[in-house]
C-alpha cells in the first residue's frame, strides 16, 4: 500500500491509516452491477472493500465478471405497441431513438410530443 512498510503488523497498520482519516472495512454483497450506456457488468461472488478517506469512499471490487449488452426488452416493445398502437418495428424503432424511454416513446408515436 505504502512504500517501506512491506511487512508491517497489520493492526499497526490499521492504527496508522486511521491517525491519518482513513477507514478501511468490508461489505457483505451478494452481487455488484456496473450499468453503463451499452453494457452491464454484473460480478458474482465479490469481495467488496470500501476505503474512507476525507469523506470520500473508494470501492475496491473483486469477484466473477460476465457482462450483458444493453438492449430493448420484450415487455417494453409490447407494452409500445399496445399504448401507442403501432408495429412492433415501429415501437422498437421509437425506443431505439428515444433511449428506452417508453413514455416519450409513446407519446411520441401517437404524435402528442
Amino acid at each position: 500500500m505504502f512504500p517501506g512498510m512491506k511487512g508491517m503488523d497489520p493492526r499497526a497498520m490499521q492504527r496508522m491509516m486511521k491517525q491519518m482519516g482513513i477507514k478501511n472495512e468490508e461489505m457483505d454483497a451478494e452481487r455488484v452491477i456496473i450499468e453503463g450506456k451499452s453494457k452491464k457488468i454484473i460480478i458474482e461472488n465479490p469481495s467488496v472493500n470500501i476505503v474512507i478517506m476525507q469523506g470520500k469512499k473508494t470501492y475496491t471490487i473483486i469477484g466473477d465478471e460476465t457482462e450483458e449488452e444493453k438492449g430493448i426488452s420484450k415487455e417494453d416493445i409490447d407494452m409500445v405497441v399496445k399504448q401507442a398502437n403501432v408495429s412492433e418495428k415501429k415501437a422498437e424503432a421509437g425506443l431505439k431513438k428515444n433511449e428506452g424511454d417508453i413514455a416519450a416513446t409513446i407519446l411520441e408515436l401517437k404524435g402528442e410530443e
